[in-house]
């Protein structure tokens, strides 16, 4: 769970329950700071003179906020439209994409509309009828480590499970899911775990569950007959990766039970990463030991129109070569969304 330093609670918010029951189960915590907003500028409040400073403040605050705008973005490949429960995420993942999205003050901020927002995402699956609507609530989040107060997850995924025509994904690199396991999802909620190797993990994913934590709770969602996959990314290649992939993935055959009722399903991403990007990471943990070397690596414009590096073709041909042998060898019962 995400136990703030500091929590601020945005004008008029706590007229959600759920506002105030997150002021309830911290008021008395003396190490908590609480802050109750006249207006909505918030910044002010989180201290930090420079960009490493700011970061790991922001990385300790909770907001707790309604989300005004109910114009979903789309969220093309993985779904149709984001799920906006939650933004920002307690990890501290050095290569992550929200170093940059998120700006100079990453803060943890819930919505506390909850039955809005999933009101809003009715209307989109009824603009669709009669297909399938799809929403990742995880596109700029981790919703996990806020959930035991939020339950904003448990929310949306009984309203999806009564749902004909809309479906609902996440993806985490925490743990517990506990409170997850016993709700009707009726198979139409996907958890995704975020893994990697242990060396990655330890290296570069500060202050998230481990490997193994990851794999525990994947096997508890998949025994409560939850649709699961595996987010492996971003992959690196580093001294004996393949040998340390092939044991990640020979781990979650000999874990995960033999009776899956849906296909696990892979994504595969490669690291690559922008100039912005490199720049802020650099800033932020200067001491990092990413691989992120220009020189290694190919100049490529993405989908978005602005430029990544990425691996050589054939470093991305090796990639993609081996996470589709080895998948197809170890498992029957799968799906490879994407090998990229």
């Amino acid at each position: 769970m995400f136990v703030p330093k500091r929590i601020i609670f945005e004008k008029d918010v706590l007229e959600f329950e759920v506002a105030r029951k997150i002021l309830n189960k911290f008021k008395d915590n003396t190490s908590i700071e609480i802050i109750n907003l006249s207006s909505n500028k918030l910044k002010q409040h989180i201290p930090g003179e420079d960009l490493f400073s700011q970061y790991r403040e922001g990385k300790k605050t909770l907001v707790v906020g309604t989300k005004k705008s109910l114009k979903f973005q789309s969220c093309k490949p993985s779904a149709h439209y984001q799920l906006p429960l939650v933004s920002g995420c307690m990890g501290q993942c050095e290569y992550c994409y929200l170093n940059t999205m998120l700006g100079d003050k990453p803060f943890v901020r819930i919505h506390a509309n909850t039955d809005e927002i999933l009101h809003q995402a009715q209307k989109y699956i009824d603009e669709r009828l009669l297909e399938i609507t799809i929403f990742e609530g995880a596109a700029t989040s981790d919703p996990i480590p806020v959930e035991p107060y939020t339950h904003s997850l448990e929310k949306a995924i009984n309203f999806f499970g009564s749902s004909e025509n809309g479906r609902f994904r996440f993806v985490t690199k925490f743990s517990d899911v506990d409170s997850l396991l016993n709700l009707k999802h009726n198979g139409h909620t996907e958890i995704r775990f975020s893994i990697n190797t242990s060396a990655v993990i330890n290296q570069y994913e500060h202050f998230t569950a481990s490997r193994d934590k990851r794999i525990e709770a994947s096997i508890k969602a998949a025994s409560a007959d939850y649709p699961i996959g595996f987010l492996i990314a971003p992959v690196f290649i580093y001294p004996n990766w393949k040998d340390e992939y092939h044991d990640l993935l020979l781990e979650l055959k000999s874990k995960l039970p033999t009776d899956l009722k849906f296909p696990v399903t892979f994504e595969i991403i490669s690291h690559r990463y922008t100039t912005i990007a490199k720049n802020r990471i650099l800033d932020i943990f200067p001491e990092s030991e990413l691989p992120m070397k220009d020189e290694d690596r190919k100049f490529k414009f993405g989908q978005f129109g602005y430029g990544k590096y990425v691996y050589p073709k054939e470093n991305l041909e090796e990639i993609k070569q081996f996470f589709k042998e080895e998948i197809e060898t170890l498992f029957s019962n799968k799906e490879v969304k994407y090998i990229i």
